[in-house]
């Protein structure tokens, strides 16, 4: 029996270029980089996999051209509105990662839809999906570290007592398993600050597709490879 991620992230890069290479404007790469994305959610609870991290947002993605952020923002305002009960009825969980504070980028209107879409699902099991938004992965542990610091402030832990799991604990994707296989579509290989802590482990998987492009034969391609793989955490393998 092939072996199977239970945990699968996906970096979706090439939505701009998919558009210019049509002679289209960028939105209409975004646009198709979530179609790219809800369709690919049958695939992987048909798969077997539990749960599914796409990196959406980034908080480095603000310095892109006002208009397009603007574009995004209200793209996906639009997407968690539409797709929320078709999402609930599918059995699929959504959690959002990111920096969601007063101090944030995020209109209190975006923050009312993120936690309607969490309060909605929460009780769904088929697939956990979480969508990173203004995220960023050094942002993450700097939030983590300060949490513990202040724990150890107000006297309930010892600095020398903290632990791995005190400190995953504290991490956006806290009771979660790790990812075990990395995504990145439209050949770049790198990991522009996306789960430096969670994919410590991970099998990276880089592939040309760009993201509008990223199909269920192309989640095929990446299984197997992921299958042949040989996974030793360190340890050596007789």
């Amino acid at each position: 029996m092939l072996k199977q991620p239970q945990h699968i992230a996906f970096i979706m890069d090439g939505n701009g270029r998919w558009a210019t290479a049509r002679g289209h404007k960028r939105m209409e790469g975004h646009k198709a980089g979530v179609d790219a994305l809800y369709n690919l959610l049958p695939a992987l609870v048909k798969r077997g996999v539990k749960y599914a991290t796409f990196y959406a947002f980034s908080s480095e993605n603000w310095g892109r051209p006002e208009e397009e952020v603007k574009g995004l923002m209200a793209l996906a305002e639009l997407v968690f509105k539409k797709e929320l009960k078709k999402l609930v009825k599918e059995g699929v969980r959504l959690k959002f990662l990111g920096d969601f504070s007063e101090k944030s980028k995020i209109s209190r209107s975006m923050k009312k839809i993120i936690q309607q879409a969490e309060f909605d699902t929460a009780e769904n099991t088929k697939l956990h999906v979480n969508i990173c938004f203004n995220y960023g992965g050094q942002q993450e542990l700097l939030n983590a570290a300060r949490e513990l610091c202040v724990k150890v402030e107000n006297g309930e832990l010892v600095a020398d007592d903290i632990t791995t799991d005190m400190f995953e604990a504290a991490l956006y994707t806290a009771g979660q398993p790790h990812p075990d296989l990395m995504i990145r579509t439209s050949g770049e290989q790198r990991l522009s600050n996306f789960l430096p802590w969670q994919l410590s482990y991970a099998e990276f998987y880089f592939t040309d597709i760009l993201w509008p492009d990223f199909d269920a034969n192309a989640l095929d391609d990446a299984l197997d490879k992921f299958a042949g793989r040989d996974r030793r955490f360190g340890l050596v393998k007789f």
